[in-house]
């Protein structure tokens, strides 16, 4: 039995919402599933996700195969840079203490790029709201379409006083 590790949609008409779940390759995308691994909200900036890294770790322990979304969230999320360190683990490259120790610092880096990348986009959306709306008055096209319009009749003056 193939298994999947995919997203499942909820939520209103232009307004998804995921679970991210554990189902078999054959049942249909929002139907029977084994297991809720976490939900996924792309509303918002930047997109929510919250998941059970040991469980997801479990399952990909086991065999379970992501899809393309939801291996991009797994990474980002840091659970397949655990399953990288734990491979190495069990290859005897370095203890489990020096991989949960690389794992800390670099789950402390990513947790302060996003909290900056969050800093930056509401700054950005505020100072937006803040600036006023100024509106361009469009006389020079009118201008430019009068003088058109002025050689056009005059040709057509001429046109009526030779005939």
């Amino acid at each position: 039995m193939a298994v999947k590790m995919r997203l499942q949609r909820h939520g209103s008409k232009k307004r998804p919402f995921y679970f991210i779940v554990v189902a078999d390759a054959r049942s249909p995308r929002d139907g029977k599933f084994i297991q809720k691994l976490g939900t996924y909200n792309p509303l918002t900036v930047p997109a929510t996700v919250q998941i059970d890294r040991q469980k997801a770790l479990d399952w990909l322990h086991k065999g379970a195969q992501p899809t393309d979304t939801v291996r991009r969230i797994l990474s980002f999320k840091g659970v397949l840079f655990l399953k990288h360190l734990l491979r190495g683990v069990s290859l005897g490259l370095f203890d489990e203490a020096v991989a949960m120790q690389k794992f800390t610092t670099w789950s402390a880096e990513h947790d302060a790029h996003v909290a900056k990348r969050q800093g930056a986009h509401k700054k950005a959306r505020s100072d937006s709201r803040n600036q006023p709306v100024v509106r361009k008055v469009a006389e020079a096209p009118a201008a430019v379409a009068v003088e058109a319009k002025a050689p056009v009749e005059a040709q057509t003056e001429e046109t009526k006083t030779e005939e």
